[in-house]
């Protein structure tokens, strides 16, 4: 039965959020109990985050933590990209009807590395010691590019910038590196804690799980309470495909000049996008939420169609 639910998380995940939402906002009795849910949700998303990082990170050792020279090539792609794309807003679609589109991508451009993404570069053959400094330099980066740019694109009435900033920072910068701090205190100060978070790394899947769930559940409620056009949500969609496309395919050339294809294509493919749904759902137009949450299908689609071929050449 548990191998069942972990084949079929992904699915099963987005369906309970869809189902979940639905049939919360269909129950009249439940009404006065929404916003009690709501701030519930608010902070149950950031800790499901917290703690999956933690879990990870408690699995890393820190002497295989090497940069590398295609590390620095992806940080950048990803810094110039993500600015590329907030100039864009400011400049040319402030006031646009499709704003939420380049916000979409955006955050698709910025997320860090996905947790799990050293599972699928060990199947592949990759190098996962690399992949996984990659995540660490990569949720760094987002750390704090997202509090100085994500202000700027998505302006609130009576806030001023350095508000938003400061807002914005105090709860993405320890949300993103307090788990690899407190890994590295629970390393050496309390390895006995440690040892027991790092056997426990498995659990980080299900809490990856339960938080899709929710933040599936936000970009349902964002679909049905927009206004936005059917073209817009489907244009939504394809920022996310084109997002995808465009990050596995710059990551594995990149990564081809360094002998490391697979590893450099996971790392800039394979997005945390539970974290991307809730910082798009949380600090943006809630609309572009959709970019993210498509970019789940568009990944795992690709991570299946490259884990086939790879067992289809070992047959071989």
């Amino acid at each position: 039965m548990l191998k069942l639910i972990k084949n079929w998380t992904l699915p099963l995940a987005m369906l309970t959020g869809v189902l979940g939402y639905f049939a919360f906002s269909g129950i009249p009795l439940l009404a006065p109990t929404k916003p009690f849910m709501n701030v519930l949700i608010s902070y149950l998303t950031p800790f499901l985050i917290f703690a999956q990082l933690l879990l990870t990170f408690c699995k890393m050792n820190p002497k295989e933590l090497l940069p590398t020279a295609w590390h620095g090539w992806l940080l950048l792609f990803q810094l110039v990209s993500t600015s590329v794309v907030a100039a864009c807003i400011l400049f040319f679609h402030a006031e646009g009807t499709y704003k939420e589109v380049f916000e979409g991508g955006m955050v698709c451009l910025v997320c860090p590395t996905a947790t799990a993404a050293a599972v699928i570069t060990g199947k592949l053959g990759g190098n996962a010691s690399s992949l996984t400094t990659y995540t660490l330099l990569s949720n760094l980066l987002a750390a704090v590019v997202v509090p100085l740019l994500f202000p700027l694109v998505e302006i609130h009435e009576g806030i001023t910038f350095w508000n938003a900033f400061f807002r914005i920072l105090s709860k993405v910068f320890p949300l993103l590196l307090c788990p690899f701090l407190l890994a590295l205190l629970l390393r050496y100060l309390l390895p006995a804690v440690h040892r027991w978070l790092s056997n426990m790394h498995g659990a980080a899947f299900y809490l990856w799980g339960i938080a899709l769930a929710i933040v599936t559940a936000q970009t349902v409620k964002s679909l049905v309470n927009s206004d936005a056009s059917v073209f817009v949500k489907l244009f939504l969609s394809v920022a996310g495909l084109l997002a995808c496309i465009l990050q596995f395919w710059l990551g594995k050339r990149i990564g081809s000049a360094y002998n490391d294809r697979i590893s450099a294509g996971q790392a800039l493919g394979q997005k945390n996008t539970v974290l991307a749904i809730w910082m798009a759902y949380t600090y943006l137009d809630p609309l572009s939420s959709v970019s993210p949450g498509s970019y789940v299908l568009w990944q795992n689609c690709f991570n299946s169609y490259q884990l086939w071929k790879k067992r289809k050449t070992e047959q071989k």
